[in-house]
């Protein structure tokens, strides 16, 4: 698959997100039509092979909203992107009973590497940088983290990239 039809994602964790975990606030049911519109705008543009960090918050949202789009089109494929195999192992179960319905469904999972590292997190999003054109960012505009770090690095290779804010 070319990387011309691949969209990988980033996005903020829980705690970074205003509505922390209480999903039916409505700037999260905002986002999560923001997500899909920006996914729907994708596909018109002709991609159809989505990777996934496979993260708690925005990560999470975004394959629901990929396996979402692939039941209204069956050409849609999901890759989760595992950094390591005990990513959701302190995660509480509700998360990782929510991670796994997900991972049922992916058309493909790919393990970055075998254990944890101080880094294995930086390498898991280059990996889906670079095997994607495009770089969906759910981002506040905060110049930390890892989501701010990927964006900068699709920049800097000239990946497309859309932003979905937050607010």
């Amino acid at each position: 698959m070319e990387s011309e039809t691949r969209c990988a994602f980033t996005g903020h964790r829980p705690a970074r997100l205003p509505w922390g975990t209480d999903e039916s606030d409505p700037r999260c049911l905002t986002l999560k039509d923001r997500l899909a519109q920006a996914l729907e705008e994708a596909y018109s543009q002709g991609f159809r092979h989505f990777l996934c960090g496979m993260a708690q918050g925005a990560d999470l949202y975004f394959a629901e909203a990929v396996l979402s789009l692939r039941d209204r089109r069956p050409d849609v494929t999901l890759e989760a992107a595992i950094p390591y195999p005990d990513q959701a192992k302190y995660w509480p179960q509700a998360d990782r009973d929510r991670r796994q319905a997900i991972l049922d469904r992916c058309d493909y999972e790919t393990v970055v590497q075998h254990g944890y590292t101080p880094g294995c997190l930086h390498r898991r999003n280059r990996y889906m940088v670079d095997r994607s054109s495009r770089l969906i960012a759910v981002y506040d505009g905060d110049p930390q983290g890892g989501t701010f770090q990927t964006l900068s690095y699709a920049m800097s290779l000239g990946k497309g990239v859309a932003i979905v804010d937050t607010e």
